[in-house]
């Protein structure tokens, strides 16, 4: 039992179909990528960039019994919902996906980062500046919002109205001022400075509203692409999905795993679940009731274990249960050192273990051990937690700002950074940051620069 106040979890809009009903939905959303994430599994060596390989591809198509472009598009798909994940050359099955038909959280959780990847999913038309294309991802939530509030179809007019107002505010809040019928020519962000900046409109032959309709179009599919909305003549519709994941964001409320009954009689991955809402004097006691009830021996090895696998919720509170352990787990610990995906939870434990001050234990980390360390909990932020938890997430990376913490986590090569930048990108209330984590969130997909 846990004693923290928490404010009841408001209702969703009249009419949204149960949560069941919307795993279905997402499930049928993401079936070509959930077969693609199998295949892939099994398969030896399908790739090591976010393309699959030649040869991969035409393997899984033959398969699979689908078209390269549709095996491309679910293997995209898969990446981003956090189906699959490349470790070097080989692509390993995500949590997710092994709670795929037996965990409607996990379904929708996956379908949700999908969802907040649309502009990664559906390529933004040739041939317009990319600041053009970040003022039009950035100005969708409020086209969203207008969805959502209309309960019902709203006209393609009204929506290029609303997009057309919020980049012209985009515009004023950044002290852009337009010189002529034309974009600004400087512009100047959070993120950096850049300088006679192109006309966007001038770039497509163009004017504003044309090119604002054009982004529309190619907002509008990508939401379409990925299940949030449907596209009528002449107007738009969300989809219960949408008009779910659209209320939840909102409401910047997250899905989590509810605490089972039970928890001594639990799994490992099921205790530690049902002990993540707890404050810290009650999860402990928790684990000390699991832990009585086992040898430490196999109660370390289950811990261990599920550190090893995909949630990295799960794996943090792994080694706060071995905490509870104490002196019988230091042998287990030590000897996982050599594990990457490991290492920065055990030399923090080892060195907690060892009488140093846990404030002070961040320093036996390597930089590229503690930016590991930050992306895998940003990634457990993103699965479980709230909005406001993974933007005040961004204040303990050790780079001290925005441009050199993305330069790094580029380079760390976690298997989750992409979902996490794409996650960050979406929650930041910040339009200037937001854009820039969104730019570095393209790259680590595309394999850029």
């Amino acid at each position: 039992m846990t004693t923290r106040r928490t404010r009841p979890a408001p209702r969703p809009p009249e009419g949204t179909p149960p949560r069941a009903e919307l795993a279905r939905q997402a499930r049928t959303v993401l079936a070509d990528a959930v077969r693609i994430a199998h295949w892939a599994a099994g398969a030896p060596g399908p790739g090591t960039t976010a393309p699959l390989a030649a040869h991969a591809l035409e393997r899984a198509a033959t398969a699979l019994e689908l078209s390269p472009a549709q095996v491309r598009a679910g293997w995209d798909r898969a990446r981003l919902a956090g189906l699959i994940e490349l470790h070097g050359d080989t692509a390993r099955p995500g949590w997710r996906l092994r709670a795929w038909d037996r965990d409607d959280s996990a379904v929708l959780r996956g379908w949700v980062a999908l969802f907040d990847a649309w502009s990664l999913v559906h390529a933004a038309p040739a041939g317009i500046e990319a600041g053009a294309v970040a003022e039009a991802v950035e100005a969708v939530p409020q086209v969203l919002s207008l969805l959502q509030l209309s309960a019902g179809p709203v006209t393609v007019p009204a929506l290029l109205d609303l997009l057309g107002q919020r980049v012209a505010e985009l515009h004023e809040e950044r002290c852009e001022v337009p010189l002529g019928p034309g974009r600004p020519a400087n512009a100047t962000t959070a993120a950096g400075a850049t300088a006679d900046r192109p006309d966007p409109a001038a770039t497509t032959g163009g004017t504003d509203a044309d090119l604002n309709a054009l982004l529309l179009d190619w907002a509008l599919e990508g939401l379409a692409a990925v299940g949030a909305l449907t596209l009528g003549h002449g107007h738009a519709t969300l989809t219960p999905l949408g008009n779910w994941a659209v209320w939840v964001k909102l409401e910047q409320i997250c899905v989590a795993a509810q605490s089972p009954a039970g928890n001594i009689e639990q799994s490992a991955a099921d205790m530690l679940l049902g002990c993540a809402r707890l404050t810290p004097g009650p999860a402990r006691d928790e684990y000390r009731a699991w832990l009585a009830a086992r040898t430490v021996g196999s109660a370390v090895a289950e811990l261990l274990a599920v550190a090893r696998g995909q949630d990295a919720l799960l794996r943090g509170l792994a080694f706060e249960a071995l905490r509870v352990v104490g002196a019988p787990a230091e042998p287990e610990v030590r000897a996982v050192l050599a594990e990457p995906s490991l290492r920065p939870y055990a030399l923090l434990w080892l060195a907690e273990y060892e009488g140093n001050d846990p404030d002070d234990a961040q320093d036996v980390l390597s930089r590229e051990e503690a930016t590991w360390l930050w992306v895998d909990t940003a990634a457990a932020v993103a699965d479980h937690g709230e909005t406001g938890l993974l933007v005040r997430h961004l204040d303990t990376a050790v780079q001290g700002t925005v441009p050199a913490l993305l330069d790094e986590v580029r380079a760390v090569g976690h298997p989750r950074t992409v979902q996490v930048l794409v996650a960050l990108a979406a929650a930041h209330p910040d339009p200037a940051l937001a854009k820039a984590v969104r730019r570095a969130a393209f790259q680590v997909h595309t394999g850029g620069a």
